[in-house]
């Protein structure tokens, strides 16, 4: 008996339904450039920001939108928001590497923030360049002030970062009756260890300017971070007694994306897949892996290590969302409280921001069928590996869409029934799969056809890419349209002063 397809097919946005469906294009590029290969669409990327911003303007916000820049390596994405309006759209770097290519893509320092790890020469160049460096502990402000002082650059601004909230069940946070409201974290400092942070910045005000509070929580959970906004509203006010004058709440990313585009094929998955834990239906996995599910003397045990795939809110929706919440304490909303007490809001989107911004195509190498597995089960190894679309180490489940050789896309292709098959790489390593899902097509590939990724720009084209059996990484191409024209060029070359100089379609 063959097993009943469980699709989860991908949500596909203009302009990307309109690439998606030129399927000629698509392989030619495929072709020309070979598998794997990432496009990009850097208007798109445009599109979101100004989506962002609308959300300010809805609830009459200042501030910044900060691309967070290692959700993709692209440099056309990078050069079409430095584009963008000065005072709207920044980025967020997190390396040496990272600020060298954000300032050779056109930002300006003053609208460049420094985050994570940093060694003595990403803080000086941050500083040197006018950024705003987002500060750990009170032993980066140090090391910050010192290269300040010693190299004689010009005062630094900075945001701290704090973590480890607590919610309020008492009359007063950090009061009796508290308890800890996000999970351990190893950047930023405590909130209950706030102190010295203070005091570090009142010993280098002739370095440092504290321009604000941060927090990024690893959740999405919009109570746990309407509470943790709350309390950096509460907080600045704190530092506002003691003589600083932070005027900005950095809340970070942590915004979503919907991959999957209807809600009842991820239910009925995540429902099979337990299922399937349980051993009441056939495995939906390689080797019955459980995504962190197990069979516990018939009782599934275990949480699933898997991203929502579906989310109705996400993005600048869930944004819009958070600051219209609430807030636990004060009970008014979010960006109420912002308002009332004249903040700047800024905001580090990744994945949010390059959501529809692109796809990563594979050819079909070999297909072959896994009669020990069930009849009706194929291996299909592709002209890519793990590394070159990483959705397996971000938990994303979604399935590629088929693009026959000479054909349409699977939507419309006539002839074959639906199958079951395992996407393998081309690494010889037995870890090496695509996706542990057994995915269903609408029909079985054959060697030559493309398998489209779709919606890759965040974190999975090319975050845990590498250069594994000597394989070349992925090239890249931004793509616009223009009067139901198509033109392409390499990403490195794209510039938003003009159009791609590429090959029209």
């Amino acid at each position: 008996m063959k097993d009943a397809p469980l699709y989860l097919r991908p949500r596909v946005d203009p302009p990307l339904a309109s690439l998606l469906g030129n399927a000629p294009l698509l392989h030619s590029l495929a072709d020309a450039l070979g598998s794997p290969l990432n496009v990009l669409l850097p208007e798109v990327v445009a599109a979101n920001a100004e989506r962002f911003r609308s959300v300010y303007r809805r609830h009459h916000l200042a501030g910044r939108v900060y691309f967070a820049h290692k959700a993709n390596r692209s440099s056309a994405l990078v050069r079409r928001l430095a584009a963008c309006d000065p005072a709207a759209v920044g980025i967020d770097v997190a390396s040496l590497e990272e600020l060298r290519h954000a300032l050779s893509c056109g930002f300006t320092g003053d609208r460049v923030m420094a985050t994570g790890p940093k060694d003595p020469e990403f803080l000086w160049l941050a500083a040197r360049t006018g950024a705003t460096v987002n500060v750990d502990s009170p032993g980066e402000l140090d090391q910050l002030a010192a290269l300040v002082r010693k190299y004689g650059l010009a005062r630094t601004d900075v945001l701290v970062r704090l973590s480890g909230f607590e919610s309020a069940t008492g009359a007063e946070p950090g009061g009796a009756g508290t308890r800890l409201l996000s999970r351990r974290s190893r950047f930023g400092t405590p909130v209950a260890e706030a102190d010295g942070l203070w005091a570090a910045l009142e010993r280098h005000a002739d370095s440092l300017e504290l321009v604000g509070l941060a927090h990024h929580l690893d959740t999405t959970g919009l109570e746990e971070k309407g509470r943790a906004l709350e309390r950096c509203v509460l907080l600045m006010d704190e530092c506002r007694a003691r003589g600083l004058a932070p005027r900005a709440v950095d809340i970070g990313g942590g915004f979503g994306v919907g991959y999957v585009e209807d809600a009842g094929e991820w239910e009925r998955w995540t429902t099979a897949l337990s299922e399937a834990v349980l051993g009441t239906r056939p495995p939906l996995t390689w080797r019955g892996h459980g995504y962190g599910l197990r069979n516990e003397a018939g009782t599934v045990r275990g949480t699933a290590a898997l991203y929502p795939a579906h989310r109705p809110t996400a993005g600048p929706g869930y944004l819009d969302a958070l600051l219209s919440r609430p807030a636990p304490v004060l009970g008014r909303p979010a960006a109420t409280l912002l308002l009332e007490h004249l903040h700047d809001l800024y905001v580090e989107p990744g994945r949010a921001l390059v959501d529809q911004c692109g796809l990563s195509l594979a050819r079909v190498e070999e297909v072959r069928p896994l009669g020990g597995d069930g009849p009706g089960r194929y291996l299909v190894r592709l002209g890519m590996n793990a590394g070159d679309v990483s959705l397996e180490e971000h938990g994303v489940l979604v399935d590629p869409v088929l693009l026959p050789r000479g054909g349409p896309p699977h939507q419309e292709a006539a002839g074959g029934e639906p199958v079951g098959v395992h996407l393998v790489g081309n690494l010889c390593l037995e870890a090496d799969l695509i996706t542990r899902r057994l995915v269903f097509l609408p029909r079985l590939p054959r060697p030559g056809d493309l398998l489209a990724f779709v919606n890759t720009a965040g974190y999975v084209m090319d975050f845990h890419a590498h250069h594994a059996q000597r394989r070349p990484l992925a090239r890249s191409v931004a793509v616009t349209e223009e009067g139901g024209t198509w033109r392409w060029c390499p990403d490195e070359n794209y510039w938003p002063l003009t159009h791609p100089q590429g090959v029209p379609s």
